[in-house]
């Protein structure tokens, strides 16, 4: 049920708010991936909600787009 009330948060959100708030999920994961390789990263499941939070913002841009 998280992700439904995450998407509805994103889907309040204006086009300049996505894009940043994808640009820092990017950043975020390339640090824990960075973390991950230097074995630093305790939570490694946080890799795939970051991936996943990444595909529900780039989805949101995307409808906006076609609407």
């Amino acid at each position: 049920m998280k992700s439904k009330a995450y998407l509805d948060e994103l889907r309040n959100k204006t086009l300049d708010e996505l894009k940043s708030d994808l640009v820092s999920a990017k950043k975020e994961l390339f640090n824990l991936r960075f973390q991950n390789a230097t074995n630093q990263l305790s939570n490694t499941a946080r890799i795939k909600e970051v991936r996943k939070n990444i595909a529900r913002i780039q989805t949101v841009i995307s409808e906006r787009a076609k609407a």
